[in-house]
C-alpha cells in the first residue's frame, strides 16, 4: 500500500520539472502536467489527463480520465496571454470535463471554489466564477464570464449565455437555454428558460429551515406571481417584517442584474 503522504507519478506520465506537486499527489499513466501547474496535497490525477497553463488546484481534488484543465480560452481575442485558473479543494472533475483559462479582456482568471462535482463532458468557460458545492450534470455548457452561485445545479446539456449569473441554490433544468440571470433559490426550465418556482426540494435537501423556505416562498409569490411591479413587490416584502439574510441576498441579486432576470 502506498502511504497517503507519498507523491506517486506513473512512469508514463509527463510532468514538467517546473510543476509543483504537494505531498500525496498521484499522477496517472499518460497524463501531462505543464510547467506552471500547482497541485495541492492529496489530489488524484487519473490517466490521460492534461493540465496546462497557469493552473492551481487545491487539496483533495479528483480529476478523472481525459479531463483537460487550464486550456486556452475559446475567445478569438485571446493572444496567448498569461492568464490562469484557480481551483479550490475537494472537487471532482469527471471524464472529459474541460476548464479554460481567463482572458485579459475579461477577469484574467477562471475561478472554481470547493466541493463541486463536474460530471462527464461538462465545461467551465473562460472568466467564469463557480462557487462552492455546485453540481454540473453531464454536458452542462455555460458560456464565458458566467457566475454560478453556491449550491447551484446545472442540468445536463443546459446552455447559458455569456455574462449571465446563476444565483445560489438555483436549479437549471436539463436542456435549458438561459439568456438572462437566474434568481437565487429558483427552478428554471424550457428551451428559453422560464422560472417555474422556488427550488423547494433542493433547499430541503440542503438543510434549509422550514421558516426560511416559507419566507422565500412568500417572497417568490409577491415577486413573480402577484402581477405587481418589482418595486411594489419589494415594498410589500419589506413591509412584511425584518428580512432574513436569504431574502436580502435575493433582493440584492435582482436589483443588481444587468441582463435582466428570468421570470
Amino acid at each position: 500500500m502506498i502511504p497517503e503522504h507519498k507523491t506517486v507519478i506513473h512512469p508514463d506520465a509527463v510532468v514538467h520539472p517546473g510543476a509543483e506537486l504537494d505531498e500525496g499527489v498521484s499522477i496517472g499513466t499518460c497524463s501531462v502536467i505543464g510547467p506552471q501547474v500547482r497541485i495541492g496535497s492529496g489530489s488524484r490525477i487519473g490517466p490521460n489527463v492534461v493540465i496546462t497553463g497557469k493552473t492551481t488546484l487545491g487539496r483533495g481534488n479528483s480529476v478523472l480520465p481525459f479531463a483537460a484543465l487550464g486550456g486556452d480560452p475559446q475567445d478569438l481575442k485571446y493572444r496567448d496571454e498569461d492568464t490562469e485558473v484557480i481551483i479550490g479543494d475537494d472537487n471532482v472533475f469527471g471524464e472529459c470535463t474541460t476548464v479554460h483559462r481567463g482572458t485579459v479582456t475579461g477577469r484574467g482568471v477562471t475561478t472554481i471554489g470547493s466541493r463541486n462535482i463536474f460530471m462527464p463532458c461538462s465545461h467551465v468557460a473562460h472568466d467564469s466564477i463557480v462557487g462552492n458545492g455546485t453540481k454540473y450534470e453531464s454536458g452542462a455548457n455555460p458560456g464565458g464570464h458566467v457566475d454560478v452561485g453556491d449550491g447551484a445545479h446545472m442540468g445536463s446539456f443546459c446552455a447559458v449565455h455569456p455574462f449571465c449569473r446563476i444565483g445560489e441554490w438555483a436549479s437549471v433544468d436539463r436542456g435549458c437555454i438561459v439568456v438572462k440571470d437566474v434568481p437565487p433559490f429558483s427552478v428554471v426550465r424550457g428551451d428559453r428558460a422560464q422560472l417555474v418556482g422556488l427550488n423547494e426540494h433542493g433547499l430541503k435537501n440542503a438543510g434549509f429551515e422550514e421558516e426560511v423556505i416559507s419566507r422565500l416562498q412568500d417572497a417568490f409569490d409577491k415577486l413573480f406571481r402577484s402581477g405587481l411591479r418589482f418595486d411594489e413587490a419589494l415594498g410589500r416584502i419589506e413591509a412584511g417584517g425584518d428580512p432574513i439574510p436569504e431574502i436580502e441576498r435575493l433582493m440584492d441579486f435582482l436589483g443588481s442584474s444587468k441582463r435582466g432576470f428570468t421570470r
